[in-house]
């Protein structure tokens, strides 16, 4: 089995693929500091990529878990806290999509209640642009960071971006 690599930090000066030198986390930086600091912002940024907050705080602790077994090989534990974050939030999507297509070919129904205007505008987008927009928006991130956070180029968080805003748009505007 392979071992996966630490999430990296992007840099604008490195070109694509070329590796990128970062220092290692402060050692004053304990995973309790990390965890203090970091719960609540993750917890917003889960809520709003997935709409549930009892799922949120789930997937959350499972990032946590995540960083606290790699905590030795990982440079940056914030970015790979978040990428952990967002990572789950996706694989969440994945699987609700799979139970429902599931449920579907077998004829059981599912009901959702209750209405949030903005969970239910941010439901519409497919999970990238939900991301991009959350991320950008919610969190303030610039393209590069999300680009970092979301496993792509920038220019293809810009386009991300331009058509979740279109998008978003067009169902703001009927």
């Amino acid at each position: 089995m392979r071992e996966r690599l630490p999430a990296r930090e992007p840099d604008a000066r490195a070109l694509p693929g070329a590796p990128v030198a970062r220092a290692a986390p402060s050692p004053a930086e304990s995973f309790a500091d990390l965890y203090r600091d970091s719960y609540a912002d993750m917890v917003r940024l889960a809520v709003l990529l997935t709409g549930s907050v009892d799922v949120a705080q789930d997937v959350v602790q499972d990032a946590f878990v995540s960083v606290h077994r790699a905590w030795s090989r990982v440079r940056e534990p914030r970015w790979y806290l978040r990428r952990a974050v967002v990572n789950a939030c996706t694989s969440y999507h994945r699987r609700v999509f799979r139970e429902r297509r599931a449920g579907a070919r077998t004829g059981s129904t599912t009901v959702e209640l209750g209405a949030d205007e903005l969970f239910d505008v941010l439901a519409m987008l497919p999970a990238r642009q939900r991301a991009a927009i959350v991320l950008r928006y919610w969190h303030g991130l610039d393209e590069r960071e999300i680009a970092h956070a979301l496993g792509c180029r920038p220019g293809t968080v810009g386009s991300l971006l331009h058509r979740a805003t279109a998008r978003l748009r067009g169902v703001i505007e009927r």
